[in-house]
């Protein structure tokens, strides 16, 4: 599913984001990219949906080398791809359910479509209740789940979280942690950055330590991982 070979980049003029990044990641794995503030979690994380190019090296995602997809093979793989980021990016203005639907007409899909697989979604995320409600009406836990409605409304085959759990209570973020676990066993890939973080049970799960920008070292698969 993600192959990266000898993968580097640096931000001018001389900071070296990640040096030579060699990792694998199969289809269906569940993945933490753990490690320091300025490890390079980021930046993997955003090279791997074309927010940004390497430097050096090939990163090949769903057997197409990013690095050399066209405009609209960018727009393609992204399609494919759900992405959770750590202050949500909701729209203020628009309420949960149009939040969720408007992920759905971009990608083509008619606004009855679209409004319906956002109910759908938000209904089996215990929030049926809220989806009229705007982001500064919900917890920051319901935001959360917002954005994973979001990220999940298009069926993506990978979840790209960016320390998804970072600003919520410890209660929300056991949550979001059980509802990415219950992404992954769908057959989703989930990778997640995160500076250190939760149990996630009886979850077959991996971990990519990063420091410095090197890689430092890949855990085998554990069933209960503590971050």
């Amino acid at each position: 599913m993600i192959q990266l070979f000898d993968v580097s980049k640096l931000y001018p003029p001389d900071h070296h984001a990640l040096i030579d990044i060699n990792l694998e990641i199969a289809q269906g794995e569940f993945v933490f990219v753990i490690g320091p503030s300025g490890a390079g979690k980021t930046t993997l994380l955003r090279l791997l949906y074309r927010a940004e190019d390497p430097t050096a090296g090939e990163v090949i995602v769903n057997g197409r080398n990013v690095g050399r997809l066209p405009v609209r093979g960018v727009a393609a793989l992204r399609r494919e791809i759900g992405l959770v980021f750590q202050d949500f990016k909701l729209l203020p203005t628009m309420t949960a359910i149009d939040n969720v639907a408007l992920a759905a007409e971009v990608v083509g899909r008619s606004a009855r479509e679209s409004r319906r697989l956002a109910r759908s979604l938000l209904g089996e995320l215990g929030l049926a209740g809220k989806s009229g409600a705007k982001p500064a009406e919900l917890s920051g836990g319901e935001q959360q789940r917002v954005a994973l409605a979001r990220a999940l409304v298009n069926d993506p085959v990978m979840v790209l979280a960016d320390e998804p759990t970072g600003s919520l209570d410890s209660e929300a973020a056991e949550q979001t942690m059980r509802l990415l676990g219950a992404i992954n066993e769908r057959g989703t890939t989930v990778v997640i950055a995160s500076h250190g973080a939760a149990r996630i049970g009886r979850l077959s799960a991996r971990t990519v330590l990063l420091d410095g920008g090197r890689l430092l070292e890949v855990a085998p698969h554990v069933q209960e991982a503590a971050l």
